[in-house]
């Protein structure tokens, strides 16, 4: 295999999310049997249980009636709606952001993460990531030739903090790390990063001069009244810091397909120079439909919260009834990292029965990290209803798998 072609063998799609869920209806009507229960596809969130926001859709209509203006906008994105985000943004997380150099709209927050990383990262730079972290993050540090120093998210050891080994990081900065990326609240397990983890990641960054990259997606949808600490509003920082966010997850634009990226002027530009070779823009169109983010009617923010805490709470009582599963209370987002007991199978295949024989699909843990070989991610952002009994013929397949 040459160097190319290794390059592109890590980049498997098998179990990108929305991949598989009509191959396991085929597979079920090729064999004949019926399907036990409405396919739940746990793999991505459900935007016909969660509809998006309310003017979305008008706002989109908009801004394919202003014709070339809107459809042909600056790289970065248009003008106005810079401004409009910058202004809400820096209202958000507490921290002066400039639209017209700070601030650059992309292709989903996937575009955004790509543009950072290809704006930071040379071959041979150390880039280090968390495990488990968001299953892109090792996939894009090694598609740019970085080397990946992992460190460990000890996320079951306490509810306290999300359990970032910050010794662990000290030593990997201390070691020429150049890059450090990671998501808050962390993709797969929930978690968020407490006040102290925050702090401590800024105050390690500044002294070793470490650039950093946090995903922020989710931080809108907090639980429990738990406190949510943006990295960016801290006093101690390095230079060069990249925050990533959109409205595809606790908005449910995914199919628009938005991301926003701000912070340090010189990446930023690097971006917007990136962005113009490889998509030119986001698309101009679904561009207006930020018009509409952080805009929502008064309460759906915390309507749309509590019902997946509901789900959560209702998901978790059935999980911790079985015997040797071990699951984190998400506190923020749509995501639980759910362990399980031995079975008699690999998780690669039990993933493959559950998706046969249940018509539920789900993401192995290995995508967010190789150890993670008896653990599996679901989104919990569904019709309540049936996230419940999908969850219940997971349990049946684990007992009936249990070693």
């Amino acid at each position: 295999m040459d160097q190319l072609e290794a390059k592109f063998s890590r980049l498997g799609v098998d179990n990108a999310p929305g991949q598989e869920i009509t191959q396991a209806e085929e597979r079920l009507q090729l064999i004949g049997e019926k399907i036990p229960g409405k396919p739940v596809d746990f793999s991505h969130g459900d935007v016909d249980a969660f509809e998006p926001t309310p003017g979305s859709l008008d706002t989109f209509i908009r801004g394919v009636y202003s014709g070339g203006v809107q459809a042909y906008t600056e790289y970065k994105g248009r003008g106005d709606i810079r401004e409009a985000l910058a202004e809400r943004l820096s209202a958000f997380t507490d921290t002066p952001i400039s639209a017209d150099t700070q601030l650059i709209i992309t292709p989903g927050t996937q575009g955004a993460l790509f543009l950072a990383m290809g704006s930071l990262v040379g071959r041979g730079d150390k880039v280090a990531i968390v495990e488990p972290d968001y299953f892109a993050n090792r996939k894009l540090t090694q598609f740019f030739d970085g080397e990946m120093i992992p460190v460990e998210l000890n996320y079951l050891e306490s509810d306290e903090r999300a359990g970032l080994d910050l010794t662990r990081l000290e030593a990997a900065f201390k070691d020429g790390v150049k890059v450090f990326l990671f998501s808050n609240p962390n993709n797969p397990t929930g978690v968020v990063y407490s006040p102290d983890e925050v702090q401590s990641i800024g105050l390690l960054a500044q002294k070793y001069g470490v650039s950093l990259i946090v995903d922020q997606l989710n931080s809108r949808q907090i639980f429990d009244g738990r406190v949510y600490t943006h990295l960016c509003a801290q006093e101690a920082l390095p230079e060069t810091l990249i925050t990533i966010i959109g409205p595809s997850k606790t908005e449910s634009l995914s199919g628009y397909r938005l991301g926003v990226a701000f912070g340090s002027q010189k990446i930023i530009k690097r971006m917007e120079q990136l962005q113009a070779i490889v998509s030119l823009r986001a698309g101009g169109y679904s561009q207006a439909v930020l018009k509409s983010w952080f805009d929502e009617p008064e309460g759906w923010i915390e309507e749309r919260t509590n019902a997946h805490e509901r789900i959560r709470d209702d998901l978790l009582a059935l999980l911790r009834g079985v015997e040797g599963v071990k699951v984190r209370k998400a506190e923020a987002g749509s995501y639980l990292f759910i362990k399980t007991p031995e079975l008699t199978v690999t998780m690669g295949n039990f993933v493959k029965i559950l998706r046969v024989q249940a018509a539920v699909t789900v993401t192995p843990g290995t995508e967010f990290g190789p150890q993670f070989t008896d653990s599996f991610r679901i989104n919990f952002s569904q019709d309540h209803h049936f996230a419940v009994e999908a969850v219940k013929r997971t349990i049946q397949m684990i007992e009936r798998y249990r070693k």
